[in-house]
C-alpha cells in the first residue's frame, strides 16, 4: 500500500514540473508565431483534382 503514496507523490511532482514548465514557456513567447499568419495570404490554396478528370486528361494526352 505504501507504494501506491509514493508512486501517487512522484507522478503528481512530474505533473506539476511539466505544468509550470509549459506556463513559463507559453510567457517566455515560445508558442508565439507573428510569422506564418503574415504570409499565409501569399500562399495559393492548391486545387484537389477529381480521380475521374485525371483520368480523362491522360486518355486524352495518350491518344
Amino acid at each position: 500500500m505504501s507504494v501506491i503514496y509514493v508512486l501517487l507523490a512522484i507522478s503528481i511532482t512530474v505533473a506539476v514540473f511539466f505544468f509550470v514548465a509549459f506556463v513559463l514557456s507559453v510567457k517566455s513567447g515560445q508558442y508565439d508565431d507573428a510569422y506564418t499568419p503574415s504570409v499565409r495570404m501569399l500562399f495559393e490554396d492548391e486545387l484537389v483534382k477529381d480521380k475521374t478528370e485525371e483520368d480523362e486528361l491522360n486518355k486524352s494526352e495518350n491518344q
